[in-house]
């Protein structure tokens, strides 16, 4: 498994989220998205991510607010991003524990510019990697997957798979995605998540974590 950072990106604009997910896939990161503080919360109960890509302005908690609530108990790097570019919001998001702030609308390229930026400078404790589910841990970089601390065998078909999964969990992605990033055939693509299920499920027949969506792929959902 290649060194991918692990990026969480939170906005309630469901475009934008679905352009950034694609741009920083394609750049070479693992994503995982939320429409909302809500949602980030609960993605943040399963994985750690490396950095969050966090909106301002969204319905309920906002982006400044989930910041200070993470900053109590989380070194992990956020970068804001906001429609509000003058000096004061500038100041006041950093001000509220943010690493970096970027004004909407925004080049792609800087982004990927201070992403890697704010990267350089974390801590290395500060970064985990580590996808928890039920009595399972899956680590993607390693490929290497844990049931109660006993290390379960995955092909590295699997383990490639399931990290893909995790990278966008609660968000469908379909087969000929998978394919083609995994550089399978859509019928192996299959037969590994069958795979995949009877190492992961209490009951493959009906999927708790790995679901199927249909006439849209598969889901990896974790707790």
């Amino acid at each position: 498994m290649s060194d991918q950072a692990h990026i969480l990106v939170v906005d309630d604009d469901e475009r934008l989220r679905d352009l950034l997910r694609k741009y920083l896939t394609d750049n070479g990161y693992v994503v995982t998205v939320a429409g909302d503080a809500k949602e980030a919360r609960g993605q943040l109960a399963s994985i750690a991510p490396d950095l969050i890509v966090l909106d301002v302005m969204m319905p309920g908690e906002s982006g400044m607010a989930l910041t200070k609530s993470l900053r109590a108990k989380s070194a992990v790097p956020i970068l804001l991003l906001t429609a509000m570019g003058a000096a004061q919001d500038r100041i006041q998001g950093l001000e509220s524990g943010a690493d970096d702030y970027l004004a909407k609308p925004f080049e792609p390229r800087e982004l990927l510019l201070r992403i890697a930026g704010i990267l350089r400078r974390a801590p290395k404790e500060a970064v985990s990697r580590f996808v928890r589910f039920g009595v399972f841990t899956f680590e993607p970089l390693r490929g290497e997957l844990r049931r109660a601390g006993q290390l379960v065998h995955l092909t590295s078909a699997e383990a490639q798979l399931l990290a893909l999964l995790a990278g966008a969990a609660g968000e469908p992605v379909s087969r000929d995605e998978l394919a083609g990033r995994t550089g399978a055939m859509q019928r192996a693509v299959d037969v590994q998540v069958t795979r995949l299920r009877k190492k992961i499920e209490a009951d493959p027949r009906r999927p708790r974590y790995l679901q199927t969506v249909r006439g849209r792929g598969y889901v990896f959902w974790p707790d």
